[in-house]
């Protein structure tokens, strides 16, 4: 079984879960189907459709953290595992300027590359290379930290997580 993405009553992403938590959801009324993903969950006396997207029937405020700190698979998640000095696949994670030289590890400061990149680029500064930055590293958008917890963002959840998404 795979994850159900979870929205707010204002279609906000608020989490993945477990599918079967979500039939229990929706079987409590708590939720309402979106999206189904096309298979049936049967029982001894009910079939339903199985979720793939589901929205909370009552708004719930979350308290989220004003500031995560950056991780790994959402640098690489966020810069869509692509090398940000040469465009090849990003295995690794770099600091812009590096921490030997007082480089911060922050949003604004790390980036993803591939091992070539990030040896090459060593402990030193981009001036100090030929190296280029394809865009500029900052803080990912609230969608991202949905794809790192799926590990694949099925298509069908791509209308969801894109912003200024406000209906069905």
């Amino acid at each position: 079984m795979a994850g159900v993405l979870v929205l707010n009553a204002t279609f906000e992403p608020l989490a993945v879960v477990p599918t079967r938590r979500a039939i229990c959801l929706m079987l409590a009324e708590k939720v309402e189907l979106l999206h189904a993903s096309g298979r049936r969950v049967r029982s001894e006396r009910l079939a339903l459709d199985e979720p793939s997207v589901v929205r909370l029937s009552r708004y719930v405020n979350v308290p989220y953290p004003k500031h995560r700190s950056p991780n790994r698979r959402g640098v690489l998640t966020r810069d869509g595992h692509t090398c940000q000095y040469c465009g090849a696949g990003a295995e690794t994670v770099d600091h812009v300027v590096p921490r030997s030289r007082g480089g911060r590890h922050t949003w604004d400061n790390v980036v993803a590359a591939c091992r070539r990149c990030n040896g090459g680029k060593r402990d030193r500064l981009l001036g100090e290379t030929t190296m280029r930055l394809a865009r500029l590293p900052g803080p990912p958008p609230p969608s991202t930290w949905i794809e790192v917890a799926a590990g694949t963002v099925p298509t069908a959840w791509t209308p969801y997580l894109t912003p200024g998404r406000r209906s069905a």
